[in-house]
């Protein structure tokens, strides 16, 4: 965090899950906002600190090394081509990721593979967290109703990440999408928190019943 150019920002808002490391206080001597979300799960992190943001659009980061900062300059410098959506893929040549084992390798393929399947998608990393898009498109993707994840997370007892829904939706509504290559380097602490079988199964559940998601009111992203 503290390698971040917080000039290229209007905000830099940390959400903390009552971590009991210290982390809301360093980030908070950083000069960033703090958020200290109070339901259990990464999802309610983007819902509960949602409306503080006041930007028209938002960068996910996660700040375990895994995203590089260096690319933050160019996911901005890419949306401002007109875009919805910018990921930094991990997949897109030439990046590539030295944090992945042989089975979330596997995964993430078969999952973005699905979602260009199912949904009309064209990426080559559908479940990461690094992208810049629209701040509006959590909410008129319906990304913030809980009516969303229900049923997988009540089937495989799991709270989900909103990227996968985020990818899926959004190639479905016909947002204007594009990626940059993004290496993932190896996270630099903290242990990682992926439920494989879980968060794998909910996933996969979520990709099929999303073939009955429809778009209702005004079109997310308007040509």
């Amino acid at each position: 965090m503290p390698r971040v150019d917080t000039s290229l920002f209007s905000q830099v808002l940390v959400s903390d899950g009552d971590s009991r490391d210290g982390t809301a206080d360093y980030a908070r001597s950083l000069g960033y906002e703090v958020y200290l979300q109070k339901q259990k799960g990464i999802r309610f992190a983007y819902i509960e600190a949602w409306p503080q943001l006041t930007g028209d659009f938002v960068i996910t980061f996660s700040p375990d090394g895994n995203c590089p900062v260096e690319d933050l300059p160019k996911l901005i410098e890419k949306a401002r081509e007109g875009f919805d959506m910018v990921v930094a893929s991990r997949y897109l040549p030439p990046a590539k990721s030295e944090d992945d084992g042989l089975i979330t390798g596997f995964g993430n393929w078969l999952f973005t593979r699905t979602v260009n399947v199912l949904h009309g998608g064209h990426y080559t990393d559908a479940m990461t967290i690094f992208r810049i898009y629209r701040t509006d498109l959590f909410y008129k993707l319906g990304l913030d109703r809980d009516a969303s994840y229900a049923l997988p997370e009540k089937l495989y007892f799991t709270r989900m990440g909103i990227e996968p829904l985020l990818s899926v939706r959004a190639a479905r509504a016909g947002c204007r999408i594009a990626e940059i290559p993004s290496d993932e380097p190896k996270r630099i602490a903290g242990d990682a928190k992926v439920q494989v079988l879980r968060w794998g199964a909910a996933y996969y559940t979520q990709f099929f019943l999303e073939l009955g998601w429809k778009m209702g009111g005004n079109p997310p992203c308007p040509k």
